[in-house]
């Protein structure tokens, strides 16, 4: 299938790569230059070599690498977009063990937006946006016609919105609560309103870690299919990891491995999302939790494995701006964006602000020596930003 994320980075991108001055780090390395030289020649590494990368190479000479491939494909460009995020409720019918945000629909911080309320949380941030990001609990009563009622309004509202919703579990929660496969219930939703699908709920794609840390969710095999459904109906989707938690190296390589065959398949997926977990509040004691150093190390793994994915997001609400600043020198591209609200990664203790304006963000960029550069949602709109004499602009705080 033809790609629909609205950007071709393979294009050249290893014959920029081999043309770089090789550093001194990588050349030095045996590990490192042979996964150089299989970028170079061949535009991929294997798994092995992507699994030896995550155990044993020097983390300088690794982010190294990673950030020479991210300027083959973007030079020196980081991409964010003006979005908000609203989350539909926080009832589930499910208690993952990592995390912090579900609620049972009898405690008394649980709650379910309805359409007007949703809108209502949109309306102070119309002007600054042009995303929309919702996802929420698996709610025990809505069937796709909610979600359907809730699209259409959104875009009757605010028509210049893009909406980016639901994840592969809430779609499959809709199907069986309607009755309907996951292609229908995504057509039914495209047709209403839907123009996208984040990556969240993938934590890791391996059935044996699921079912220690999110027993009862959709199967590795599910996740897939569900984004392979969105694809072949040309709705593009981003895709996630979470790391950190019980999974082996051996995991994680597999996970972005079975990113990518989904990816040569399809070309569908946009941007990928890696992100540790947060341990606050939560009930998975044995969590290994990652350090920046492995963090840094996983975003630079994902740009050498992931080549058909164009970009990697350094996710600011999990990782906060520091970090995240280091991570596009690590391979990351993408910032997200301003946001406004969150309360998933805040749940579990992040303590990134959430009053981020679009100065902020480029500041951001810049003091990492990135140019910024505003991106709509699917990538195909592009402009091109500067911050340093840009007053900031206070946007309004939700009250939740």
């Amino acid at each position: 299938m033809q790609s629909i994320s609205g950007q071709d980075s393979n294009i050249d991108w290893t014959a920029r790569l081999a043309e770089m001055p090789i550093p001194q780090s990588i050349r030095s390395n045996k590990l490192l230059y042979s996964a150089y030289s299989e970028l170079s020649s061949n535009g991929r590494i294997s798994e092995s070599t992507g699994l030896l990368l995550m155990d044993d190479a020097p983390l300088s000479g690794l982010t190294t690498l990673a950030l020479m491939v991210k300027r083959s494909k973007h030079s020196d460009e980081v991409f964010f977009n003006e979005n908000l995020h609203v989350n539909t409720t926080n009832i589930c019918v499910l208690a993952c063990r990592f995390c912090a945000f579900r609620k049972g629909p009898r405690h008394k911080d649980a709650y379910q937006l309805s359409v007007k309320e949703y809108l209502h949380r949109i309306e102070p941030f119309a002007e600054h946006i042009d995303e929309v990001h919702s996802v929420g609990g698996l709610h025990p009563t809505w069937t796709v016609e909610h979600y359907a009622e809730l699209y259409r309004q959104c875009k009757q509202r605010f028509p210049h919105i893009h909406i980016k919703s639901l994840t592969a579990i809430e779609i499959k929660h809709i199907a069986e609560r309607s009755n309907l496969s996951f292609s229908e219930v995504i057509k039914t939703l495209k047709e209403s309103g839907l123009d996208s699908i984040p990556g969240g709920g993938a934590e890791i794609l391996v059935d044996s870690v699921r079912d220690r840390i999110c027993r009862g969710k959709e199967s590795s095999q599910e996740y897939l299919d569900i984004h392979r459904a969105a694809h072949r109906l040309h709705i593009p989707t981003n895709c996630t990891m979470l790391f950190g938690t019980v999974e082996s190296s051996a995991d994680r390589i597999k996970h972005l491995s079975l990113l990518r065959e989904l990816q040569d398949e399809t070309g569908g997926f946009q941007c990928f999302v890696p992100y540790p977990f947060l341990r606050d509040k939560t009930r998975l004691p044995e969590a290994q939790l990652a350090s920046s150093n492995e963090i840094l190390r996983v975003i630079s793994v994902s740009r050498l494995m992931l080549d058909n994915i164009p970009h990697i997001k350094a996710y600011r609400m999990n990782i906060g701006d520091s970090v995240s600043q280091m991570a596009l020198s690590a391979g990351a591209d993408d910032i997200d964006g301003t946001v406004g609200h969150e309360e998933i990664m805040h749940s579990a203790g992040s303590k990134t602000r959430l009053d981020s304006s679009r100065a902020d963000i480029c500041r951001l960029i810049e003091d990492a020596g990135y140019t910024p550069v505003k991106r709509n949602s699917t990538y195909s709109e592009f402009e091109t930003v500067a911050s340093l004499v840009t007053e900031r602009t206070v946007l309004p705080i939700i009250e939740v």
